[in-house]
C-alpha cells in the first residue's frame, strides 16, 4: 500500500467517523419519540393504577418538543428519567411542577443526558403517601409580615401574613409537617440559605429556578425538613433521585445509586471544546 492510499483511507475513516459522531444530534428526535413509544409496557407496568401511560407518554413527546436540547439527549438517560418518573407516580413536565426533564452536556462522557429535577409539587405528592402524614405546609415570608421562629427544646413557628398590597421582599422560607402520631417538625431558611442551595445546583440558572424560583426556594425547605421525618419508599427514591442521572431503564433501576453529574447546559463547539450558553435559560 502506497503512502498515498492510507493517506487516503485514513481520512475517509476520519470523514465517516465525523458523519456517525453527528448523526445523534441531527436524528435524536425522532429516535427519542420512537423509544418513548417502545417504553409504554414498561411505563404501563411501573405507573400506579391511578396515572395513565398514555398520558405520560403523550406528556414526554411534549417536552421533547418543548425543552431545548432535550431531543439531543441519550435514549439511557431519558428512558431512566422517565421511568423513575412512572415508578414515583409523577408526570414528567413543568405544567404540574411534579417533576422536570432537563438536558445537561456531561462534560466527560461528551454527550447529552437527562437530569431529573423533583419539583415541589412532587415533593408534597409523594409525602402525602406515608401513612403518618397529617399535614404538611410550606410558605414564603415577606418584610410586612409577623414572624416568629425558636429551635431547641421549646420550638416555636408563629407566621400572620400581611394583609397589606405590597408586603415587601421575601425574608424567609419555611417548610413545616404534622405526623399523625402528634409528632412535627419544621424548617426556616434564609434568601441566603436558599441562595447556596441554588447555586449548588446544575440548573442554577436553567429550569424551574428560572421559572419558578419562589416553589423551588419552597422545596428546598421540604428537603431540608424530609431529613427529620419518617420517609415512604417513594419519597426515600425521590430525594434520592432527585437533580441526578438515571442510566438503567430498568425497574431495578430505581434501587441503584443514582449519579449526579458534571456538566452544564453547554455545547460542545466545532473543535469539541466546551462552551457555556450564551444566553441564561
Amino acid at each position: 500500500m502506497t503512502t498515498k492510499d492510507l493517506t487516503q483511507r485514513v481520512a475517509q475513516k476520519a470523514a465517516a467517523g465525523k458523519q456517525v459522531a453527528q448523526r445523534p444530534n441531527n436524528a435524536a428526535a425522532p429516535t427519542l419519540a420512537q423509544f418513548v413509544q417502545q417504553m409504554r409496557p414498561e411505563i404501563a407496568r411501573a405507573l400506579p393504577d391511578h396515572l395513565n401511560p398514555d398520558r405520560i407518554a403523550r406528556i414526554a413527546l411534549t417536552e421533547l418538543r418543548r425543552v431545548r436540547d432535550l431531543a439531543k439527549c441519550t435514549q439511557a438517560s431519558f428512558g431512566g428519567a422517565l421511568m423513575t418518573c412512572a415508578q414515583l407516580g409523577l408526570e414528567p413536565g413543568g405544567a404540574t411542577g411534579e417533576a422536570y426533564l432537563l438536558p445537561f452536556f456531561n462534560k466527560k462522557q461528551r454527550v447529552h443526558e437527562v437530569q431529573l429535577i423533583i419539583g415541589y409539587q412532587g415533593m408534597i405528592k409523594l409525602f402525602w403517601q406515608h401513612p403518618l402524614a397529617a399535614g404538611l405546609d410550606a410558605q414564603t415570608v415577606y418584610e410586612a409580615d409577623e414572624f416568629e421562629f425558636a429551635y431547641g427544646l421549646d420550638p416555636v413557628l408563629r407566621h400572620v401574613p400581611s394583609m397589606a398590597t405590597d408586603r415587601g421582599r421575601p425574608v424567609a422560607y419555611y417548610a413545616v409537617a404534622r405526623l399523625k402520631n402528634g409528632g412535627s417538625a419544621f424548617v426556616v431558611l434564609s434568601p441566603g440559605d436558599v441562595e447556596r442551595i441554588r447555586r449548588r445546583s446544575k440548573a442554577a440558572d436553567d429550569g424551574p429556578w428560572r421559572t419558578d424560583y419562589d416553589a423551588m426556594a419552597k422545596k428546598s425547605g421540604i428537603r431540608q425538613l424530609f431529613k427529620l421525618l419518617p420517609k415512604s419508599t417513594e419519597l426515600a427514591h425521590a430525594v434520592a433521585h432527585d437533580g441526578t442521572v438515571r442510566r438503567d431503564v430498568s425497574a431495578e433501576g430505581i434501587d441503584a445509586a443514582p449519579e449526579y453529574i458534571e456538566g452544564e447546559t453547554v455545547e460542545p463547539d466545532d473543535e469539541g471544546a466546551d462552551t457555556a450558553e450564551s444566553d441564561e435559560q
